[in-house]
């Protein structure tokens, strides 16, 4: 049987660090202490900082084969300990046994990716011969890595959001310092434990802290890190964009996902994928469902098709296979949920089914006519939470999904291909996903925001972009005259 250990290290400079024991980290089920570990303090994130500085040229010049190498190291060691990573899951996310090894097959993935665009970062050769005083010029263009690289990742994907920082930070050759969320530290340390084993990195090349959020403050402000990426809430992701300095930012945010059902969508289909893409993980993804837009023709049909499903949900420990509706991160942010939902009823919404809680666990929940102005329907649930509304004319369904102050990812259950791309015309959104919902995401493809939802996009290539820069070289040759 899996088990966890009584306490784990940080990793500053490459090695295993046991400063402390100072933070304690939930069974989110339970409650009960799971394991502690090292807790960050300001001199130890002082000494990853100049590290990383002191790693940037050997990491620079790392051979593209031996970071390829090092990803598919860490490809072979994920998959040799994958229960462990995700029973870890399950104890410090309380995420459901089944959602945790989905999350894990996809941490092979991103690292999979990596090591392949680890051996093909192009440049260009430019003619600069436009006119009579280039003749004889040639020009060319090469990525180099930007530097050392801040990280700060979430607690809801503790994995796979941490891998799409590190994966391609170790693809491009940057150093980095990350800091993981506190309440969900494990999967990354678990990350920082394959990195150790790879002597192919020069010290200095990674470390990951936990740290308090007044460490976040050092993790952002420093001028020798050359970009930030940061995985959070709204809040307080623009708060360090705002202390940031000159260094580029990479932002994934918050959102309140809208999927729309159209009059011809298979309504089989729809439901399935919508159940999962609002209470997987209890809802606690920036793109999970949060707004479902029906036409008026099927509304009411699928929305009893919804109340019945929603109802069967199976909730409980997240241990068990059969659990699909596992604990939120905490009681704080079910009481929170709940306290949203409660004043949506009281301000007109009809409860069609959840609607309770009970510690950390909070029931999934269906709401409809939720008024606009209800934190229900304006903000991040960030649990599990969906609100029903219809439509007549597909534009107004359109200006539905676009009336949030978020633009993260939109689902659209259509067979009308004038209408598909009606969408991706319209919708202000990161990315339109059509006859499935808006949590889909694959590992490899340009995923990010707009508006509050952020600034960037991650997926491997697209992360190496914003973690290099563009070199130019100029040649004259002799023959220019």
């Amino acid at each position: 049987m899996t088990r966890l250990k009584d306490t784990y290290p940080l990793y500053l400079n490459n090695k295993a660090a046991q400063p402390n024991t100072d933070l304690e980290v939930t069974d989110k089920y339970t409650g009960e202490v799971a394991f502690r570990t090292a807790l960050a303090t300001p001199d130890v994130i002082e000494d990853a900082i100049a590290g990383a500085v002191r790693a940037t040229e050997p990491m620079a010049r790392l051979a593209s084969y031996e970071k390829q190498e090092v990803l598919q190291h860490c490809v072979a060691r994920f998959r040799e300990r994958y229960d462990e990573l995700a029973y870890a899951l399950c104890v410090e996310a309380g995420k459901p046994i089944n959602d945790a090894e989905g999350e894990v097959d996809r941490l092979i993935d991103t690292f999979k990716i990596a090591a392949e665009e680890a051996v093909r970062n192009y440049g260009e050769v430019q003619p600069l011969d436009i006119s009579v005083r280039a003749k004889g010029y040639m020009g060319m263009w090469k990525r180099v890595p930007i530097g050392p690289c801040s990280f700060i990742s979430p607690f809801n994907f503790p994995l796979n959001l941490a891998a799409h920082k590190i994966a391609p930070a170790i693809a491009v050759g940057c150093p980095f310092v990350m800091k993981p969320a506190s309440k969900t530290p494990l999967g990354a340390l678990i990350m920082g434990e394959v990195l150790a084993e790879c002597d192919i990195l020069p010290e200095g090349a990674f470390s990951i802290l936990p740290a308090s959020r007044d460490g976040a403050d050092l993790f952002t402000e420093d001028d020798r890190l050359k970009l930030l990426s940061f995985t959070g809430s709204p809040g307080v992701g623009w708060a360090l964009k705002a202390k940031a300095g000159k260094k580029p930012v990479v932002l994934e945010l918050g959102g309140n996902a809208a999927v729309v059902v159209d009059k011809d969508a298979d309504l089989d289909h729809a439901l399935e994928r919508i159940i999962f893409g609002a209470f997987y993980q209890s809802g606690q993804s920036c793109i999970g469902v949060q707004r479902i837009i029906i036409h008026e023709d099927v509304y009411d049909r699928f929305r009893d098709m919804l109340v019945e499903k929603t109802g069967s949900l199976v909730a409980g420990d997240p241990k068990h296979r059969e659990t699909f509706i596992g604990p939120m991160i905490s009681e704080k942010e079910a009481t929170r949920l709940k306290g949203w939902i409660d004043d949506a009823i009281v301000s007109g919404a009809t409860l069609l089914c959840g609607g309770e809680r009970d510690g950390a666990m909070l029931q999934a929940t269906l709401l409809e006519g939720v008024p606009r102005e209800c934190e229900a329907n304006t903000e991040e649930a960030f649990g599990p939470l969906a609100n029903l509304s219809k439509f007549s004319d597909f534009g107004d369904a359109l200006e539905q999904v676009n009336d949030s102050k978020f633009g993260l990812q939109a689902g659209i259950f259509t067979r009308d291909i004038h209408q598909v791309l009606d969408a991706w015309d319209t919708l202000d959104v990161g990315g339109v996903v059509v006859n499935d919902v808006s949590s889909y995401r694959v590992d490899n493809m340009p995923y990010g925001g707009v508006k509050d939802s952020g600034l960037g996009r991650e997926g491997i290539r697209f992360a190496m972009e914003d973690m290099s820069e563009i070199r130019n070289l100029v040649i004259r040759r002799e023959s220019a005259g």
